[in-house]
């Protein structure tokens, strides 16, 4: 059988713009429009032209987004006016779209409360909107704002309200559930119910997450008739969001249901270039990706269990529902006190080690990482120091900088309440040749890294492979509580490559604990870039 095309609208540079903590600049709004294009969206709403300088600014310097469409987006004329006269719909033709995108109310309650206008005085400016628009030839989309709402509460007035736009000309009628409190059984029956007034090809849904149920309603809004479906990339969007491009996408693509039925412009060679894309909006944002985010996420196809890994080895199918390489994600095999000989393996082949499985090295590394983990140690993210484990404990990692001793203290500046310094003063070994370094900081770690970089001259033959070193972001986590609490910290570091790593120390002195994960950064910076050993 044919299939049906599913049409796909962004809405990340308005909803997501209204998202609390997100301000876009222009070149940031260009940047994610042409990632948008990239992966192959058919609409694009890139703002509301004449709302604010910003989204003015980027209507009159749009980027070339090739096969895709900008939208400018707006809302119904005002009472007491005429679309031609109507300074908010001027701005909508002038921003230079193939497509406008136009809000209008149909929950009788919000004409009454909200727009202050008769229910026949709301039809009529949804009847000379569309009318306008289509007139000059563009494309025209009608939001239909609190849809499901209105339709429980009028029926028969909510469908006036589509149905006027539809018969004047509406390319797309987008049902809106705008407060996000519609459950997946509702959005089923109401759907199917206004399908067969106004036909699916021009039917959209536009769901909110409030519910945790944007994806799911969306979905079920497909089923049920729709062929245009709006939402966001990582559902961004205000409150708890709107529905994720990033979960719907893959889903419409690989799930059988779906593929059987429907094809969107976003192709199986498009979509490996999902990850990226959902990273680059949290990029721009400044945020940590979401580990758990569906298809996307760093644990979306983790394995941490021995028993799972095992399976996963003679059948990924067995806990992925998809390969993650498709969506241009990958495997991940946790190493944890809950892992098997099957995690070290795997674990191993991705770090490009051989050793033969039966080798008794294996269960070797297996019984350290678990002694380790008991004390505090989780290796679950720290990548780095569990390679750094591996080796040395394989006899591949040398000697490097050797560390007699080291203190830190903490100092207050007299007559302030704020002004509190970390020193450290660190004593080196290097070639046999002791070298004494010390340094201050705004934390213990910052005043030892602080310590060896303000004597990178000193230290000889490292000085050239420490010099880029970067410590990116610190955290502390107390294990247990009382006088012998146990303290984890992890460190992320980089250099020149851009390459993060990370690394873990555990101790009941946070210092301690700080101290080697960044001995462990350290190493790891030197192995990776082949530096020398350190001579006795």
């Amino acid at each position: 059988m044919s299939k049906e095309k599913i049409y796909l609208f962004d809405t990340t540079l308005r909803d997501g713009s209204q998202t609390q903590g997100v301000d876009f600049s222009l070149e940031d709004k260009i940047k994610i429009s042409k990632a948008l294009a990239m992966l192959g969206l058919d609409y694009i709403e890139a703002g509301w032209p004449g709302a604010n300088p910003l989204d003015t600014s980027f209507f009159n310097h749009q980027p070339d987004v090739k096969d895709s469409t900008f939208v400018a987006f707006g809302m119904t004329k005002k009472s007491g006016r005429s679309a031609e006269n109507d300074p908010g719909l001027s701005s909508l033709l002038n921003a230079n779209t193939r497509s406008v995108c136009v809000v209008g109310k149909t929950w009788d309650y919000h004409v009454d409360i909200a727009l202050n206008i008769s229910n026949e005085e709301n039809l009529e400016n949804i009847k000379e909107t569309t009318k306008h628009f289509v007139k000059n030839e563009k494309e025209f989309i009608f939001d239909a704002e609190h849809f499901f709402d209105g339709y429980k509460n009028n029926k028969e007035y909510a469908l006036t309200c589509i149905k006027t736009a539809y018969d004047h000309g509406a390319r797309w009628i987008v049902m809106c559930d705008t407060n996000g409190g519609t459950l997946p059984y509702e959005v089923s029956t109401i759907v199917s119910e206004v399908a067969k007034i106004i036909p699916g090809a021009n039917l959209g849904i536009h769901t909110h997450n409030d519910t945790e149920n944007a994806v799911a309603n969306s979905l079920a809004a497909v089923i049920s008739g729709v062929r245009h479906v709006q939402g966001t990339l990582n559902g961004l969007g205000e409150r708890c969001g709107n529905a994720n491009l990033v979960s719907i996408i893959p889903t419409l693509l690989f799930k059988k249901y779906f593929k059987d039925r429907f094809t969107t412009s976003v192709n199986e060679e498009k979509i490996a270039y999902l990850t990226d894309c959902s990273r680059l909006l949290d990029e721009i944002l400044n945020r940590k990706p979401n580990n758990r985010a569906a298809y996307v996420g760093s644990s979306a196809f983790a394995h941490k269990g021995g028993l799972h890994v095992s399976a996963v080895q003679k059948d990924p199918k067995t806990y992925e529902h998809i390969d993650p390489t498709l969506v241009g994600n990958n495997r991940t095999v946790v190493i944890s006190d809950q892992a098997g000989r099957s995690n070290i393996i795997s674990r191993l082949e991705k770090l490009k080690i051989t050793v033969d499985s039966k080798d008794p090295k294996i269960q070797k590394i297996l019984d350290e990482v678990k002694d380790r983990e008991f004390s505090g140690y989780s290796y679950d993210g720290a990548d780095a120091s569990f390679e750094l484990l591996t080796r040395r404990l394989l006899g591949q990692v040398p000697n490097y900088i050797q560390i007699k001793n080291y203190e830190v203290s903490v100092v207050k500046n007299e007559g302030t309440s704020t002004d509190l310094n970390s020193k450290a003063k660190a004593t080196l070994i290097v070639d046999g040749e002791e070298i004494v370094c010390e340094g201050i900081g705004n934390g213990p770690v910052n005043a030892l890294d602080q310590a060896i970089r303000n004597n990178l001259e000193n230290i000889g033959k490292y000085s050239e492979y420490l010099k880029d070193l970067k410590l990116i972001d610190y955290k502390v986590r107390i294990l247990n509580t009382g006088t012998n609490a146990m303290t984890r910290v992890l460190i992320e570091s980089s250099d020149k490559s851009n390459e993060n790593w990370f690394t873990i120390g555990v101790s009941p002195n946070i210092i301690e604990a700080s101290f080697r994960a960044l001995i462990d950064s350290i190493d790891y910076k030197l192995y990776k870039s082949q530096a020398p050993e350190n001579s006795k």
